[in-house]
């Protein structure tokens, strides 16, 4: 396991993180401790705890709204796969009727120069 150290309103926490997620968890650390200083500059010395309860309800308030927004992103795209679903069966019978209907006046071209070659 690594370890870092990040800075929560000028306070350092060492933590321990999988390899390589390291730059990851000191980011995630940052955006943090920016909720919490825009909180102290808003509310002014309310105390450490009730600082870092603040800013965890605001991340969760946040995150509670994107993963709205992903659930309706997630009915969105599936209703376009299924408008698409849709248009690609629509096209291979508009595919079939043209193919076949090609193929009739084809024929019917054929029995024709038949017909005329016969009368020559």
């Amino acid at each position: 396991m690594a370890q870092v150290t990040v800075s929560i309103d000028g306070k350092q926490y060492r933590m321990a993180c999988d390899e390589g997620q390291e730059d990851h968890l000191i980011d995630l650390a940052e955006r943090f401790d920016r909720y919490v200083s825009h909180l102290k500059d808003s509310f002014g010395e309310i105390g450490d705890q009730r600082l870092t309860v603040m800013a965890g309800i605001m991340v969760m308030d946040e995150l509670s709204e994107l993963q709205k927004r992903v659930k309706g992103m997630e009915s969105e795209v599936l209703t376009l796969r299924k408008t698409r679903d849709e248009a690609l069966t629509k096209a291979d019978k508009s595919d079939s009727v043209l193919t076949n209907a090609l193929g009739a006046l084809a024929q019917r071209m054929e029995d024709l120069a038949t017909s005329l070659a016969v009368k020559s």
